[in-house]
């Protein structure tokens, strides 16, 4: 199997866009490009078209050609179509766990384990739910009706590249929507990849449509097109807000999954073998790189040097390496400014007077290149300090005591965000007694299984909106109210009245 970037070269994909069913070049007053890092190395390995608003002008035309006719199309139509996307993710897994791992640092283990397969199943779950789901309903003589909202604009971060992708693009296209993908620029070769499954799936011209580019150009465009119906993103708070701003005035849907600090509420009769090292592994999956980490562990203040030790065992036991090694679990950083992020927080860990039980700034160990953080653990933490407070984004823990339950409930909410949360405990009616208090999109008991159908989302400044499940498709969807739909209905009304 040739690599991905060989692929990518031959195929001619790394210049062009997906639009109107077709790979062409960018049409843009302007031709730009950007260089694509590995971050293992540092060096450029691709070059990727850059679009303007010329190029989302065209791409947006099409999917709006698209619209009436795909909105159209009987569910299980559009079923078939997202059954043989999910055969081809998996079946091309390979390639985008490579791709993965040479745009954004994922370890080739875990991207085959985890981001491809976990991608796939949003594919799958979309086709399911579409598979079973009421577009039309009765309610007394009025019929409820859920249709298509229309053109979508979706943009998606660099740190989970194909399972955000297939996250937005699987109900979007159950629901009937067409759509333009904006993908990071950072991490834009498994979106390329994805366009490609979606030709050899047969999807429709314009159905489907994809445009390379920065946010301040091809994001704003999308956000402020008079022809989109809806955005969905998912990122930074920063960017969330300037992504409404450039919506709000043609009053479009803005969908958002945003930022976060997720609280570890360990509760004192919590089996601590157990729910330590796992918590430390929930906090740094992904490398910490991901927006529902739950990078604050809330522990009971008597089991705090107990704790400490745990996890610092838990974190000498992570791999952190050349993400291609079969043996690696975690590999660099995804990018230059995300690592200098972590390095600046981390000393200002130490400045605010945190105590560093392992870890610390610079490079992991034996490692000169590459955007390799050493997996860090802060303990002695603070509610009020900066990195209890904010949002981090890569292998740093913060370990918090507290002194009563109710206190730590305050602290697991005593933050701006609200996108996860986990509770670890022995007691199941007080384990669900404190998810029932924590507010949170998410909230996770005693490290289960992931579930597909769990809908996703935020409260606060993590965002608005919901994704995965049912309710990801219904993000999609617009509700029409046929008053006097039924005639029999309509008629024993007039009666009654008459009468």
């Amino acid at each position: 199997m040739a690599s991905p970037l060989r692929y990518l070269t031959e195929a001619g994909f790394l210049g062009k866009f997906y639009i109107d069913g077709e790979w062409r070049k960018p049409i843009g007053s302007v031709a730009a490009a950007t260089a694509v890092v590995n971050p293992a190395t540092e060096q450029p390995i691709a070059d990727v078209a850059l679009g303007d608003d010329h190029d989302v002008d065209c791409a947006i035309a099409a999917a709006r050609r698209a619209f009436a006719g795909w909105s159209m199309t009987p569910p299980a139509e559009r079923a078939a179509l997202l059954d043989r996307i999910h055969a081809l993710v998996l079946e091309r897994l390979e390639l985008f766990a490579q791709a993965l791992t040479c745009e954004m640092g994922a370890a080739i283990t875990y991207a085959r384990r985890a981001q491809v397969p976990l991608a796939a199943e949003h594919i799958r779950v979309a086709r399911d739910n579409l598979a079973n789901y009421p577009f039309v309903t009765r309610r007394g003589s009025t019929a409820i009706m859920r249709e298509a909202i229309g053109v979508c604009g979706l943009i998606t971060p660099w740190n989970w590249p194909l399972y955000q992708i297939t996250a937005k693009v699987g109900p979007a296209l159950a629901a009937g929507c067409t759509m333009v993908l904006k993908p990071s620029e950072l991490s834009p070769l498994s979106a390329l990849l994805f366009a490609e499954v979606m030709d050899d799936a047969g999807c429709p011209p314009g159905v489907f449509n994809l445009v390379n580019g920065t946010g301040p150009i091809v994001g704003a465009a999308l956000a402020s097109h008079p022809q989109v119906d809806m955005i969905s993103i998912t990122g930074s708070t920063r960017a969330g807000v300037l992504v409404a701003q450039a919506a709000a005035p043609t009053i479009k849907r803005v969908a958002q999954e945003l930022g976060g600090k997720s609280p570890n509420l360990i509760l004192p009769d919590a089996d601590l073998s157990r729910a330590v090292p796992l918590g430390v592994g929930a906090a740094f999956r992904n490398l910490g790189q991901s927006c529902s980490a739950p990078t604050r562990m809330l522990v009971s203040r008597s089991q705090l040097a107990e704790v400490e030790g745990l996890a610092a065992a838990a974190a000498s036991e992570l791999v952190v390496g050349d993400p291609l090694a079969e043996n690696t679990t975690h590999g660099p950083i995804a990018n230059r400014p995300q690592f200098e992020r972590v390095q600046t927080m981390i000393g200002v860990g130490l400045e605010e007077g945190a105590k560093l039980v392992i870890g610390g700034p610079g490079r992991a160990e034996n490692l000169q290149i590459g955007f390799y953080a050493r997996p860090t653990i802060f303990s002695n933490v603070h509610r009020d300090m900066s990195i209890a407070q904010e949002e981090i984004f890569g292998p740093v823990l913060s370990i918090i005591a507290y002194d009563t339950v109710d206190e730590a409930i305050e602290i697991a909410n005593d933050t701006l965000y609200g996108l996860g949360a986990h509770v670890q405990g022995t007691d199941m009616e007080t384990v669900r007694a404190v998810a029932a208090r924590i507010q949170s999109g998410q909230v996770h008991l005693n490290y289960p299984d992931w579930d597909p159908n769990a809908p996703f989302g935020g409260y606060k400044r993590s965002g608005n909106g919901r994704e995965y499940g049912v309710e990801g498709m219904e993000e999609y969807l617009e509700t029409k109210a046929v008053i006097g739909f039924s005639p029999i209905a309509r008629y024993r009304v007039r009666k009654s009245i008459a009468l």
